[in-house]
């Protein structure tokens, strides 16, 4: 053997790192980058890489693996911009952060298994169930990018706080929320939804989830006991109002956004809607749907207003939000779960001048309102710029995982069609031929595939689909789970 061959011999038979035993050769294609921030996460999680660990060389770890330089400097990147890691000038890249891991539950949850979960109407606990069940893959909609949590900016912004923090701000807050976070909350949405509002017209609730346990009991204790929702539409918000003693009729939905002739039908004294982006379907209201919908509020109707991931827009123009075309007669509520993290349960409501008084002392009586110091952290990232910056990122990366999701069902799923592409962090697929949606989401659970089926989301009956999400998941774990979905469809239908 000549020495060049003795070469080559030698390099296939030693390519491959010493640190933390990494191997290109596990990668899955087109996901080098992928895989080794992937890997590099667990290692930090599970403590082999604590804080002040310090990582390989761009140059090094590349020529170790067999790979391009550029690989490991994504990889890296990503990292950063996480939060994960920084560089400290010679002493190279250095672990900062390390990533949350979710707490093991005590004992198995009610449901966890495939066919209990899938098996029945979902019970008040089954997104906690189906949260807690073990998945490979976690195709769930809603599910934001968590690792891409902005620790540093954060970090930043809480010692800034800190440091400027008077001994009286660590009293009892203001029930309405911190008037910091109220004044952000107010250009944000300038900015960002075309609103405009004063600090004093924002109450700081607990998230959405809140924002309509508070408004059940304001107007329920002005007979408002029924709000018609859509058709499809979101089980979670349907769960909240009728465990707080209100009725949800449906109303439906089609390409141009809720039924406003079928609303007035039904006579409901009020609607939830998602109109920037209608949850599941991915449907904006419509110009002519939007006048309509104004037209039946100003007889009378009363519209509540879930803005729950509008600032995730990829294809289109922005859609102004309702509440800023009719203050008077909009609820308006949002959140920071979708663009930051659903741990930090804060969101915001505002609404029409009558309620005002009544929502603030629902929230005073609930829980003295939200805790002081997260919201003055979150209202300096949002007057830094941070928080732009942050969602200009997670668009770049969506939009990536999305065309991934988009291009594994094209391919993958047998007459299966994507809907809601445009925007948001997931997409609502159906099918016409196969099994229900639910044997089809248990199915691919016990293969390690997390989805929800569309039925969840429908009280009449409808086609059958999944609603699966795109923004926690690297392109080659969507296209993994997609590919996972396929094939367990193929073996129903035969195709």
């Amino acid at each position: 053997m000549n020495r060049s061959n003795q070469g080559a011999s030698r390099r296939s038979i030693t390519v491959g790192s010493d640190f933390l035993q990494l191997d290109a050769g596990d990668a899955p294609a087109g996901g080098l980058s992928d895989w080794l921030a992937g890997r590099l996460r667990l290692a930090m999680a599970d403590g082999s890489l604590p804080v002040g660990g310090r990582l390989p060389a761009t140059r090094v770890l590349a020529g170790e693996l067999g790979v391009s330089r550029g690989v490991v400097t994504e990889a890296y990147q990503r990292l950063r911009e996480e939060g994960h890691v920084a560089g400290r000038g010679r002493a190279g890249t250095v672990v900062v952060a390390v990533p949350a891991t979710p707490p093991q539950p005590l004992g198995p949850p009610r449901g966890t298994t495939p066919g209990a979960l899938f098996a029945a109407e979902p019970v008040a606990d089954v997104f906690d169930a189906l949260r807690a069940a073990p998945a490979r893959i976690d195709l769930s909609p809603g599910l934001p990018d968590l690792a891409a949590f902005p620790r540093t900016a954060w970090l930043r912004a809480e010692r800034s706080v800190l440091t400027g923090l008077a001994a009286a701000d660590l009293g009892y807050g203001d029930p309405r929320g911190a008037l910091a976070l109220r004044t952000a909350v107010v250009h944000w949405l300038a900015r960002n939804r075309g609103i405009r509002a004063d600090p004093g017209e924002v109450l700081i609730v607990s998230g959405t989830a809140q924002a309509l346990g508070l408004l059940a009991h304001v107007l329920g204790r002005e007979g408002v006991d029924e709000m018609a929702v859509e058709e499809p539409g979101s089980l979670g918000a349907r769960q909240h109002l009728n465990e707080a003693g209100v009725r949800t009729p449906p109303v439906t939905v089609d390409a141009e956004g809720v039924r406003v002739d079928e609303l007035r039908v039904l006579g409901a004294p009020a609607v939830l809607l998602t109109p920037a982006h209608q949850f599941p379907t991915g449907v904006v209201l419509g110009g002519r749907r939007r006048r309509a919908l104004l037209d039946w509020a100003k007889d009378g109707g009363l519209i509540v207003e879930d803005d729950y991931d509008a600032e995730h827009r990829y294809d289109r123009s922005p859609v102004p939000a309702v509440r800023s075309m009719l203050a008077e007669r909009v609820f308006y509520a949002g959140s920071v779960s979708k663009l930051l993290a659903p741990a930090l349960r804060v969101g915001w409501l505002l609404a029409p001048s009558r309620y005002r008084d009544a929502l603030v002392d629902a929230k005073r009586f609930a829980d003295l309102g939200n805790a002081v110091l997260p919201q003055l952290v979150l209202a300096a990232l949002m007057e830094s710029g941070a928080m732009e910056r942050h969602l200009r990122l997670l668009r770049t990366r969506h939009r990536r995982r999305r065309d991934a999701m988009v291009q594994a069902i094209a391919e993958r799923l047998p007459g299966a069609v994507a809907h809601g592409a445009a925007a948001g962090l997931h997409l609502m697929v159906t099918y016409a031929a196969g099994p229900a949606d639910t044997d089809l989401a248990a199915a691919a659970l016990a293969r390690g595939v997390k989805v929800q089926p569309l039925s969840w989301h429908t009280q009449r009956p409808g086609p059958r689909g999944l609603v699966m999400g795109y923004a926690a998941r690297t392109p080659a774990e969507i296209g993994e789970g997609v590919a996972i979905l396929g094939n367990l469809l193929r073996g129903w239908t035969g195709n």
